[in-house]
This record gives structure tokens, C-alpha cells and sequence, in this order.
């Protein structure tokens, strides 16, 4: 989930939550509404960790920060930062309460999306994710902002955020039905194709609930297909000169027209295959491998005896659009090591490891 959503929904939950008529040591409707907003946006003070190293941040984000056997520790020290804040107005007291909610519906935001969390962190850093909202939901965060504007307009009630929260959770919901469709519709993919030991997956798409990215791995390839939900008529193809979200919007099809393709973990070209493997098992790309769920050869670039093998991670493919979070390998011949590069642009790599 964006921060933005993540603070605007800590800041929702803790207005539902607030007191009908505060004591003395309790925070204010306002303070706590603010309290909510900063304490929810803690988990992702880690970013700071893409300046220092781009794949340690991929790997740790949402991990302690997020784990819910920390949780209560985080809570109990942002209780303590804002009871210094509050210059001792207040005791940590009346702030852990609301720290604790604020972490938790972040934790909760991040599980449904499907970057994966790592919420046992640090005794198991598998991540978990039941992915039933894409990251940026307009949608979902327009419920929250409904709920907090109708808070600010009846202030002395805690309905319209308690109102706003449970629409909320009927929206996750309904998406989770969607989320079971689309894998259902994967896994009679795989079924119909006759592809043994597949496994099938359906990740959740921009601008519209309907939209799905449906995955079906067969050893190293995948299959995949962009669907929409509702719609029944074939939309029509994107203009050359169409914007990013255009091209997007045009790429999810009906599900009875679904347009499958193949994607190959190490290239479609066999003579290039072994080289490409042999890049992607190199032990200065293990963090990589250690994040990407869906990683396939994205290119290979050849300047002279330089040579380059490039990666990115399907889970986050979008049509029209260059890869997010692409690494690689490059290496000056054939006897040299490989050396691990970001692809910053199409045509720079950044060096991480000279």
C-alpha cells in the first residue's frame, strides 16, 4: 500500500476508536486522529535504505518493521517519541494505545497487497501476502478520505469513520472474492493445457478491482494473461502516442478473449538459455533471488566483448510500461566475473558491486 493510504488510514482508525468524552491523561479527538496518521506511516521509515543499498531495501522492507511478534515494541517506542513531542502533556500511556492500531492496520494494508510481509520477522522472513488490492487503490483510499472528511464535519460523533472502516473491510472483501475468480481462472488454464505440477496465481492490477494478472508458472516458463472481470467487449488497442495509464487500461481483455503469453525464466532462445541460467545462479545475485517471485530474462546487451544479463520480476509487469526493480549482471568477457548492476534507465546500469 502507498504511504500516503497507509497514514490516511491510521489516522481513521484511530478517529473510530477515539473516546466519546476524553479524560484528563486521554488524547483529543484531533491529537489522536494525528497520532494515528504519523505512527502509521513508521513501517515504512525503512525506505531510507534505497539510498544506502537498492536490494537490501527490497529484501528487508517489510520485515521488522512489519512483523507482528515486534509490533508491540514498535508501539511502546513511538508512545514514548510522541509523550517527548507532546512535551510530557501526556504519558506514553495515552499514546501507545493508538501507535498499536496505527502499526497494525499498516501491517494489515501491506498483507493484502502482493509485494509480500514479512510478519514473523525476524524468526521467519517468508513473506505473506493475500493479494487482494494492488498497491495503488483509488478506490480504497477514497473510502478512507470519505471517512475522515464526514469525521471532521460531525465531530462529535465516531460514526462516520466506525462507518468508513466497515465499507472498508466490505470492499477487501469483495475484492477477495475477485481475487478467488482469477485464480480460479488460472488454475482451468492450467488444467485445460494440460500443464502438470503448475501452480497458479492471480495478482491484483491498477485502476479498476476487475483488473487481474493471471500467472501460471510450468517449471521455467509462465504463462500470463491480462483479464478484466467485467468487461464483455474487447477494448480497443492503446494509440502509439497513447499516455501510461491508457496503455495500461487497454491491456486487460475479457475473460473470453483472454490473450495468453509466454514469458521464459532464462529467454526463449535456447542457445542463450545455459549462459543466462548460468548468470542468474551466480552468488553475487542471491539477494535478488531471494525477492523476486516471478524473475525472467528481461534483455541481453552486447558492447564489444561487454556483455550484460538482465532480470526483472513479472509480479510487477505492467503493459506499456519498462520494468520495475530491474537487476542484472555484466561482465567485460568471457573470463571475467560477473559484477551485479541496477538498471536504472533503458540505456544506463548503475553498479552496485565494482
Amino acid at each position: 500500500m502507498d504511504t500516503l493510504t497507509h497514514a490516511l488510514s491510521g489516522a481513521l482508525l484511530a478517529r473510530a476508536t477515539a473516546p466519546a468524552e476524553p479524560t484528563a491523561d486521554q488524547l483529543s479527538a484531533g491529537n489522536r486522529t494525528l497520532v494515528g496518521f504519523i505512527a502509521a506511516v513508521f513501517p515504512d521509515s525503512d525506505f531510507i535504505l534505497r539510498f544506502i543499498d537498492p536490494l537490501t531495501y527490497l529484501n528487508l522492507h517489510r520485515s521488522y518493521l512489519n512483523s507482528v511478534l515486534l509490533w508491540p515494541l514498535w508501539a511502546i517506542l513511538l508512545a514514548f517519541i510522541f509523550s517527548l513531542l507532546f512535551r510530557r502533556r501526556y504519558s506514553w500511556r495515552a499514546f501507545v494505545g493508538v501507535c498499536f492500531l496505527a502499526i497494525g492496520i499498516h501491517i494489515l494494508g501491506d498483507v493484502i497487497t502482493s509485494f509480500g510481509t514479512m510478519i514473523f520477522a525476524p524468526i521467519s522472513f517468508m513473506r505473506v501476502a493475500w493479494p487482494t488490492t494492488f498497491i495503488i487503490d483509488p478506490y480504497f483510499s477514497v473510502i478512507i478520505v470519505a471517512g475522515l472528511i464526514t469525521s471532521a464535519l460531525w465531530k462529535r460523533s465516531r460514526a462516520p469513520a466506525v462507518a468508513s472502516l466497515i465499507v472498508l473491510a466490505a470492499y477487501v472483501g469483495f475484492q477477495g472474492l475477485l481475487l478467488e475468480r482469477a485464480e480460479a481462472l488460472a488454475q482451468r488454464y492450467a488444467h485445460a493445457n494440460e500443464l502438470a505440477d503448475a501452480s497458479a496465481y492471480a495478482l491484483p492490477q491498477p485502476l479498476s478491482p476487475f483488473n487481474w494478472m493471471l500467472v501460471v508458472v510450468h517449471g521455467s516458463t509462465y504463462h500470463i494473461a491480462r483479464v478484466s472481470l467485467l468487461r464483455n467487449e474487447v477494448p480497443d488497442a492503446a494509440p502509439t502516442d497513447a499516455g501510461a495509464l491508457r496503455r495500461i487500461a487497454a491491456s486487460y481483455r475479457p475473460v473470453a478473449h483472454a490473450l495468453w503469453q509466454r514469458k521464459y525464466k532464462f529467454g526463449g532462445d535456447a542457445s542463450l538459455s545455459p549462459m543466462v541460467e548460468a548468470a542468474w545462479r551466480q552468488d553475487v545475485l542471491r539477494p535478488y533471488r531471494e525477492f523476486a517471485l516471478f524473475p525472467a530474462l528481461y534483455r541481453i546487451d552486447h558492447n564489444g566483448d561487454n556483455t550484460c544479463v538482465w532480470f526483472r520480476d513479472l509480479r510487477f509487469a505492467l503493459a506499456g510500461r519498462g520494468p520495475i526493480f530491474p537487476f542484472g549482471l555484466c561482465r567485460d568477457d568471457a573470463a571475467s566475473p560477473w559484477r551485479l548492476h541496477q538498471l536504472s534507465t533503458v540505456n544506463e546500469a548503475s553498479p552496485l558491486i565494482d
